[in-house]
């Protein structure tokens, strides 16, 4: 669940990090009473769940309350990126000399905890590993320890700070590290970390994601709307495990592993998968037949394919629910199929005898979908 910056922030200031002054509003008339009450130019932030929003006109500047209100009556109601901005969050404008990046994440193939850290804040990190690498540092945290002593002391000789400054950033790693544990976060960002003008480090923007498994855990936390798209809500709905790509070919399958090695093969054969759908084992007729239903009413989806490998998942129960979608639906897709195991001849002489293509293969049946679109 990724969090809004004016969520995050909040969270950050209760752990005593420091972030710029201001508030989140809803309307111009909100953002010149922050502005007012700030007395300083202000710079005014689109709250929205998408990265990039600043190249995309989604951070704005102002010299007085007016020009705020004026610039964000024309940035509400906004879409960016495809998100349309119904909140923004009004800050005191920093004036700062340096910049830092600094995240923890997880780290799932080596099971830590990783802190990066970088001389250079305010930038893609992707990018920062492949042009300058020696400006980035990684330090791995096992969690069954946690973060000791040394582990900060090699963060802060990585970077040049003055010794109050050492100080400050130490409680800061600190807190940051307290926040991932304590909200179960898949990530905790500052990027930048700035140093102001008067030798005073802030944070500029913040970043948190939690993971779904945990949102029981934390009921205070309010769930952004924009978490799911149109499709991810109408799937979850229906309770199956969806998520929402950009590209055209519907993917159904059954398990998150054979789901995301279809995916890979249409990556292979030069296709973009649209989605990544998985009904689960042992799925009837009916559920099948939802699922397939998605993807038919999803605009973007030219085609559907689904791979089956039948264990307690009959193959007859899911070749009647994909005919049964089709004759329910109101549009009509190219849908692919192959499924191996429980009942598969069954399963292969139903979809025949409604004209849906079957294959023996989940390579031929992806490269089949893939030539479709092409």
């Amino acid at each position: 669940m990724k969090l809004y910056e004016y969520q995050a922030r909040e969270i950050y200031m209760k752990y005593g990090i420091p972030v710029p002054k201001g508030e989140v509003a809803s309307s111009p008339q909100e953002v010149r009473r922050i502005a007012e009450k700030l007395g300083s130019p202000v710079v005014i932030k689109a709250q929205i769940l998408v990265a990039g929003r600043g190249k995309a006109g989604g951070i704005l500047f102002a010299e007085t309350p007016e020009e705020a209100e004026k610039i964000s009556r024309n940035l509400l109601g906004k879409k960016i990126k495809g998100c349309v901005v119904k909140k923004v969050l009004v800050v005191e404008k920093v004036q700062f000399e340096k910049e830092y990046f600094l995240s923890i994440t997880v780290d799932r193939d080596n099971r830590v905890y990783c802190f990066l850290v970088s001389r250079r804040g305010g930038v893609n990190v992707e990018e920062l590993a492949k042009k300058h690498p020696e400006d980035l540092l990684r330090v791995n945290i096992n969690p069954l320890v946690g973060l000791l002593d040394y582990q900060i002391r090699k963060i802060l000789s990585f970077l040049s700070l003055t010794s109050n400054q050492k100080k400050d950033l130490y409680k800061i790693i600190k807190a940051m590290y307290e926040i991932m544990r304590k909200y179960d976060c898949e990530l905790v960002e500052i990027n930048p970390l700035a140093v102001t003008t008067r030798g005073d480090l802030i944070a500029l923007d913040t970043r948190m994601i939690i993971d779904d498994n945990s949102k029981y855990r934390h009921p205070d936390i309010e769930e952004p709307e924009e978490e799911y798209t149109e499709y991810e809500k109408i799937a979850k709905e229906k309770g199956f495990s969806y998520v929402e790509l950009d590209g055209d070919i519907g993917v159904i399958g059954n398990g998150a592993g054979l789901t995301m090695a279809t995916m890979d093969l249409v990556f292979h054969y030069g296709g973009r998968p649209a989605n990544f759908l998985d009904i689960g084992g042992g799925a009837k007729a009916e559920r099948v037949k939802e699922a397939v239903k998605v993807l038919l009413q999803h605009p973007r989806v030219k085609v559907i394919l689904v791979n089956i490998l039948g264990g307690i998942t009959r193959c007859d129960e899911v070749a009647k629910g994909i005919v049964a979608a089709v004759k329910e639906a109101s549009v009509e897709k190219p849908i692919f199929v192959r499924m191996m195991g429980t009942n598969e001849e069954e399963g292969k002489r139903i979809l025949r005898s409604a004209g849906i293509n079957v294959y023996e293969s989940m390579e031929e049946a992806a490269l089949a979908a893939v030539k479709v679109v092409r």
